[in-house]
This record gives C-alpha cells, structure tokens and sequence, in this order.
C-alpha cells in the first residue's frame, strides 16, 4: 500500500491491537489497523491495513481496503480494494478499482457526482430501478 503518501498528513491510526466502538469523524487521513464498529464520516483518506476489521457505515472522500471492510460505503471519489481486501455491503463511489485476488460481495453504485449534487432528476437516469450493478 504504497500508494498512500500522496493523499495527504495522517490524522490518527488505531493500531492492530486496538478496538474502537462508536462513531469517528477524522481530518485529513487515518488508517485502522485494529477493529472498528460503528460509524466513520470525513472529508478525506480512510485507509484499512491489513489487519483491519471495520464493521461500519462510512462515508469519506476516499477509502483504501487491504483488510476487511463490511458497511454500507460511500466513497466522494474514489475506493479501492486491494488484493489482500475483503469488502461485503453496498459501495457507492464514481470510480472503483479491484485488484486480482480481492474479495467483492455485494452492490456497487458508480455515479458521476456522489452526493454533491442537489438535482433530483439526474440527466440520464440508470438501466435498472435503484442504479445498482450487482456483482
């Protein structure tokens, strides 16, 4: 997970021997290491090593999963799970990156624009009732 020092300063990192129950709000980038429960919101990074358990709804700019992640996820720009990463839920992020050897169970929902646009007719509406692709 290299990929990680141009997305800014870390804000916080809860280390694999750590368990957090509750909601977080972070700025800037925190990676979990350790297991989490509950609820996630910011702005920014959220990065999930390779021993982290979050088992949350969470809603970030962009989400990196290299371990295991099960929620409901919207990802502003953009989510990636890595080969080592487990991911179970409903994804919503216009731009999704799945490395060979990843786990996906789920809905993904790709859209242009997540959550930043307050027009309830979209130009094009999706093939399918909710919007969902399934995989």
């Amino acid at each position: 997970m290299a990929r990680h020092e141009s997305y800014g300063r870390m804000s916080g990192f809860i280390d694999k021997d750590s368990e957090f129950t509750g909601e977080l709000r972070f700025q800037e980038m925190l990676r979990i290491d350790g297991i989490l429960k509950g609820k996630i919101m910011s702005g920014h990074t959220l990065i999930v090593g390779e021993t982290g358990d979050v088992d949350a709804d969470i809603e970030v700019r962009q989400i990196s999963i290299n371990g295991r992640v099960k929620g409901n996820v919207t990802a502003k720009e953009r989510a990636e799970i890595f080969a080592n990463g487990s991911f179970t839920g409903k994804l919503v992020t216009p731009k999704l990156v799945i490395e060979e050897g990843a786990f996906f169970q789920g809905s993904c929902q790709m859209e242009l624009k997540v959550l930043q646009s307050n027009n309830p007719h979209p130009a094009s509406e999706p093939a399918d009732a909710e919007g969902a692709k399934e995989t």
